[in-house]
C-alpha cells in the first residue's frame, strides 16, 4: 500500500461470476467484470485464495498452496483456442446465474478438461506445445509432486492421503516410481490443467494491469492436511508417525462461534522452516505474487502466536496459545521479496504483541464496520478510530451481508449504529458504504453483495459450518449502469480515484 494512497475496491471471488457452466470462471464474464470495475472508479479487486478446493469446497482448504483451481478454467476460452468443439461447448452450457452446485460442476469440468487434454494431445505442431514445455520447466519445483498427489488421490477414489496404502502415504521411493509409471497419463492431465489455469489467469491479470486495477490476493496461514504440501514434506508439519496431525489449528470461542473454530489444519514445525531459511514460504509468497499485486495474509496473529488444539478434539474450546515465528519470519520474507505487499488480517484475539509485529513491518491492518457497534466509543473498528494505514471493510467473506447483519443484530448494536449515523438508516448497506468510503482508511473495500444491498441469502461463508458455503453467484443484469455511476460518485466524492499500479 503506497503511503497516502486512497482507493476503493470490491471483494468478489471468481467463482461468483455469472457463467453458463455452473460456476464463475476466467472467461468473458471476468473480462467484462474488470471493465465494469474500472469504469466504476474502483482500483482494487480482492479475491479469495485461488487454489484447488478440497473439503467443504473451501478456498481455505486447498489441495495445494501453489496450484490454481481447475474449476475456474473457462470452457469458452478453451473453445476459442480450438481445444473444445462448439458442440461440446453447447452441451456443457446451463444456468448462468444460479448458486454453485460443486458436485455437478466438478463432473462437468472434469469432462470438459478431459476433452481439452485429448484435443491438445492430437494436435501436431501446436504453438501451445512450446508454451506448455516452458511452463513445466518453470513450475517443476512444486508441480510434479502436486500432479502425482492428485493422480494417486483420484486412483483411490478421492481418499485422503493418510488412507492410501502405507507405501504411498509415506512416500516409499519404489512405490512412487511405480505409481508415476502406472498413472503417467493422469499425471500429465493434472499438469495440463495447471497450464490452462495459469494461461487464462495471466490473460485476465494483463487486462487488469491495462485498466489500472490492482488485484489483492489471499494467502491462508495454514494449509490443508489433505494436500500435496503436507504429503510431500511431512517433516515441516507436526504429525505423528502415521502422518496424522498431532495438534491442529483453530481459534478459541469468538464472535462467530461459542465453541471456537476447529479448522483441523496441521500446525507447522516452525523450527524446521527456520533451519531452511523459510524457503517454502518464500516460494509460496513468490508464487502468489506472480498472480496478484498484493496479499491479504490470513490469520496474521498466528505468526505471533497460534491456538494449538489437541488432535481429535471435538471443539476448539480446549487448547493453548503457542508462540509463532514472529519477526524472524517477516525479516526473511522482506530480505527475499524486497518488499512486503501484505495486508495483515489482524482480526480476532489481537494482543499488544500482535500489533507490535504488524507495526514493526508497517503492514496495514483491517477494520470491519460490522464489528464497530459493540462496546463504547473506543471500539477500534469505528471510523473515528481508524489510522490511515489500514484497509477498511463493511464486512468480509466470513461476515453476513451488511443488510443481513443489521436485521439480525442485537437491539443494542442496531441502536449504537443508528446513534453513530445520526438517524435510522433506510438502506443500511449504502449507509455503511458511504461511512467507509468517507473514512481516513487508505483503502476501502466491500463485498459486491453490499453494493447490491442483499440480505443474508447473499452470504458467502458461515464460519464453523462445514458445508453449504462458497456458492453465491450474481447475475450480469445486476451490474447496471446506474450502480456503476453510484460507485463512481462514491469514489470521486471521497477522493478514491487516484490509485495507480506500482512496482
Amino acid at each position: 500500500m503506497p503511503a497516502g494512497e486512497r482507493a476503493g475496491g470490491i471483494l468478489l471471488h471468481p467463482t461468483s461470476f455469472p457463467s453458463p457452466f455452473g460456476i464463475g470462471d476466467l472467461g468473458p464474464a471476468a473480462q467484462r467484470w474488470l471493465d465494469w470495475l474500472a469504469a466504476s472508479g474502483c482500483r482494487i479487486w480482492q479475491v479469495l485464495p485461488l487454489g484447488p478446493t478440497g473439503y467443504g469446497d473451501s478456498p481455505y482448504q486447498s489441495f495445494s498452496a501453489m496450484a490454481g483451481n481447475p474449476l475456474l478454467i473457462s470452457p469458452q476460452e478453451l473453445a476459442s483456442e480450438g481445444l473444445l468443439s462448439a458442440a461440446s461447448l453447447e452441451e456443457a452450457g446451463g444456468d448462468p446465474d444460479g448458486p454453485v452446485d460443486f458436485g455437478s460442476v466438478i463432473d462437468l469440468k472434469n469432462q470438459v478438461l478431459g476433452q481439452a487434454y485429448a484435443a491438445f494431445g492430437t494436435a501436431s505442431g501446436d504453438p501451445l506445445r512450446a508454451e506448455y514445455a516452458a511452463f513445466l520447466d518453470r513450475q517443476r519445483g512444486w508441480l510434479d509432486d502436486f500432479a502425482l498427489f492428485m493422480a494417486i488421490k483420484s486412483a483411490h477414489g478421492g481418499a485422503a492421503w493418510t488412507e492410501w496404502p502405507p507405501e504411498l502415504a509415506l512416500r516409499e521411493r519404489g512405490a512412487l516410481d511405480r505409481a508415476a509409471e502406472e498413472l503417467a497419463d493422469a499425471i500429465e492431465q493434472q499438469r495440463f490443467r495447471q497450464f490452462l489455469f495459469s494461461r487464462q489467469w495471466e490473460r485476465l491479470r494483463r487486462r487488469a494491469v491495462e485498466l489500472g486495477i490492482r488485484i489483492l490476493g489471499d494467502v491462508p496461514i495454514f494449509v490443508a492436511h489433505d494436500s500435496a504440501d503436507v504429503w510431500s514434506r511431512p517433516d515441516w508439519f507436526d504429525l505423528d508417525s502415521s502422518g496424522r496431525p498431532r495438534v491442529v489449528a483453530g481459534v478459541p470461542p469468538d464472535y462467530f462461534t461459542a465453541t471456537g473454530q476447529l479448522w483441523g489444519n496441521p500446525l507447522y514445525r516452525w523450527e524446521r522452516h527456520a533451519d531452511e531459511g523459510y524457503a517454502w514460504w518464500i516460494h509460496r509468497l513468490s508464487q502468489t505474487l506472480r498472480l496478484v499485486d498484493g496479499i491479504r495474509l490470513d490469520h496474521f496473529r498466528g505468526f505471533q502466536a497460534h491456538w494449538e488444539i489437541p488432535g481429535g478434539a471435538a471443539t476448539a474450546e480446549t487448547g493453548q496459545w503457542v508462540e509463532g515465528p514472529g519477526a524472524r519470519f517477516f525479516e526473511a520474507m522482506r530480505a527475499a521479496l524486497g518488499s512486503l505487499p501484505i495486508v495483515a488480517e489482524d482480526l480476532g484475539v489481537i494482543t499488544a504483541q500482535v500489533r507490535s509485529l504488524r507495526d514493526r513491518f508497517e503492514l496495514p491492518g483491517m477494520k470491519v464496520l460490522q464489528f464497530a457497534f459493540v462496546g463504547g466509543a473506543d471500539n477500534e473498528h469505528l471510523p473515528h478510530s481508524f489510522l490511515h494505514r489500514c484497509v477498511a471493510y463493511t464486512g468480509t467473506h466470513d461476515n453476513d451481508t451488511t443488510h443481513g447483519w443489521f436485521v439480525s443484530a442485537p437491539k443494542e448494536e442496531r441502536l449504537s449504529c443508528e446513534r453513530y449515523l445520526g438517524h435510522a438508516p433506510q438502506d443500511i448497506a449504502w449507509e455503511l458504504l458511504r461511512l467507509l468510503w468517507a473514512s481516513v482508511a487508505n483503502w476501502a473495500i466491500a463485498p459486491l453483495q453490499d453494493f447490491f444491498s442483499l440480505d443474508s441469502r447473499g452470504r458467502m461463508n458461515f464460519p464453523g459450518r462445514p458445508q453449504g458455503n462458497w456458492s453465491w453467484r450474481f447475475s450480469e443484469a445486476q451490474l447496471t449502469p446506474d450502480l456503476q455511476a453510484q460507485i463512481l460518485e462514491l469514489n470521486r466524492t471521497y477522493g478514491r480515484l487516484q490509485a495507480e499500479i506500482t512496482g
